[in-house]
């Protein structure tokens, strides 16, 4: 049997074949593209029937996030949010909390509440909510356990009752690297140590299950129907591949996950490279039908762009604070030359653009070593840059999928508190990585931002911050290629552009379906434009 799905308008992003008011699907794949009158070369040959649900509307290619967490969404999506800035949910919304003292009376007022049980909130930033520290979740809480997630989720603060609860060995973590246990603090390679012991709450089953469950709900509303987990395994790779495979691994599941390990946490602790390795190569044999390992591997350079832990080339912070590596540049050579030598797409963890030269400089000597073509090695986040990075990216061949939202709401905090005006205006370079013919995608990485493409697009095309301020307007992208970062070129920077990202013959029928046409709206009513369903390989999910 043939669905016809007919739509006011079809914009199919194949630029030879732009626009059209029919798609025909059979067996979740599309046969044709046109109108119900150029699709009868294909009807006079079977059985078809017209779908008209979506006649009045817009059907675009499901959209693609290249990079987030579903774990790690699963894992904050039951707590608390308390942020600097507001959040939309299918289930409610979330105000903005922008000062300390109303930080410090919401947290105040949350510990009234609940009392039998730990207490987690998430997306407290310095800037906004003043210091934290273990003192003052102890004076606010007293003996009920408290965590406080940071908004970049590479820190947690953890009150004295959680640390006992946890078992945690104070003596044994003094002077330890990237925990300050004093103040309760675990930040960056400190904060899996945290996570290791966390684990027995937040991998819970009610509450892991809780928090996928309402991450699909967020994908859906978002349009999306393929995303990149970008990270495997950083909890626990086996808890987390169980909980997806039983909340998602099913046919009301409208979307898939592209697979990418955490070179590092998807393997047992201490693993020697190679051993590790060999481990990795074996995970396509775990693959299911909305879940896909390949040969794609995750690796990080240096901290949180939300932390100012990114490591920063000359004239660095304002205040003079240095980043942090997350691993260390001799450790990531050793890894990533590994994994390039074994045919792997690198994606690479990259806030700063001190770690940005660190990746480049890996990439130019892995190419002279053994030279590949279309290898996928992607910076991934490219939060601050310089131009010549661009031109270097491309002379390598290498990829960009930037969380562009960074400039939406830290360029303006930045700019006073952090590098300088000029700097924190240039978040995000990919206005020029498209023109220098950089292949370019722009993620969430959710909870970093929120999974919602078409806001996430509209940030690209205006650069306006949260002051109402454009930001090095020279930067902005054109609608078009807006539309192109949550389509076609998030499925090519996944290595998966011959199955997703427009619609045309042979490609999954995964459609968006929206109430306005993004070129009708325009730039400005981007982030307005609703989304009503999703087509998943030809089947239809409502919102």
């Amino acid at each position: 049997m043939i669905d016809v799905f007919v739509a006011r308008k079809i914009l199919t992003m194949n630029p030879s074949w732009p626009e059209a008011t029919a798609v025909a699907v059979r067996d979740g794949r599309i046969l044709g593209v046109g109108s119900v009158e150029s699709l009868q070369s294909w009807l006079q040959h079977d059985q078809w029937q017209l779908r008209e649900e979506f006649r009045d509307q817009v059907l675009m290619p499901g959209f693609i996030d290249p990079h987030l967490h579903p774990v790690m969404a699963a894992v904050l999506l039951p707590m608390q949010f308390i942020a600097a800035m507001p959040w939309q949910f299918p289930w409610g919304n979330v105000p903005a909390t922008t000062t300390p003292a109303d930080y410090q009376q919401q947290l105040r007022n949350a510990a009234l509440t609940d009392q039998d049980k730990p207490f987690f909130t998430f997306g407290y930033h310095r800037i906004w909510h003043g210091d934290m520290s273990r003192a003052l979740l102890d004076e606010i809480f007293g003996a009920r356990p408290a965590v406080v997630w940071q908004r970049s989720f590479h820190e947690v603060y953890l009150n004295t009752a959680m640390l006992e609860r946890l078992q945690i060995d104070e003596e044994k973590l003094r002077g330890r690297h990237q925990i300050d246990i004093e103040r309760g603090h675990f930040y960056e390679n400190g904060l899996g140590y945290a996570i290791n012991r966390l684990n027995s709450i937040i991998m819970a089953p009610e509450w892991i299950e809780e928090g996928l469950q309402r991450l699909g709900r967020l994908l859906q509303f978002g349009g999306h129907t393929t995303v990149g987990d970008m990270a495997v395994g950083i909890f626990n790779f086996n808890m987390e591949w169980a909980a997806t495979q039983k909340v998602f691994e099913n046919d009301q599941t409208p979307f898939r996950s592209i697979c990418i390990p955490h070179a590092v946490r998807a393997v047992e602790p201490g693993t020697e490279t190679g051993v590790a390795a060999d481990r990795i190569d074996r995970l396509p044999e775990m693959n299911t039908h909305r879940f896909e390992f390949g040969k794609r591997i995750k690796l990080f350079t240096d901290g949180a762009f939300f932390s100012q832990l990114a490591m920063l080339q000359a004239p660095g912070y304002i205040d003079g604070h240095e980043g942090e590596w997350l691993i260390p540049p001799e450790n990531f050579e050793t890894l990533a030359r590994e994994y390039w030598h074994r045919g792997y797409r690198i994606h690479v963890h990259c806030t700063g653009d001190l770690g940005c030269e660190l990746a480049i400089d890996t990439l130019e000597k892995l190419q002279q070593e053994k030279p590949r073509f279309r290898h996928g090695y992607t910076i991934e986040h490219f939060g601050f840059s310089t131009p010549e990075q661009v031109y270097r990216l491309k002379e390598l061949g290498g990829y960009i999928s930037a969380n562009v939202y960074y400039l939406h709401e830290l360029s303006a905090a930045y700019g006073d508190h952090g590098i300088g005006v000029d700097r924190a205006a240039q978040i995000g370079r990919i206005g020029m990585a498209f023109r220098e013919g950089v292949l370019t995608t722009i993620h969430s990485d959710f909870p970093m931002a929120p999974a919602m493409p078409l806001h996430n697009a509209w940030v690209a095309c205006t650069r306006c911050n949260i002051e109402g301020e454009v930001q090095a307007p020279a930067e902005c992208l054109t609608l078009e290629q807006a539309l192109q970062t949550i389509t076609i070129n998030a499925a090519r920077v996944l290595g998966k552009e011959d199955e997703i990202g427009s619609i045309r013959p042979g490609k999954k029928a995964d459609f968006v379906v929206l109430d306005q046409c993004p070129f009708e709206a325009g730039i400005e009513g981007l982030k307005s434009i609703q989304v009503l369903a999703t087509v998943f390989e030809g089947q239809v999910a409502r919102l």
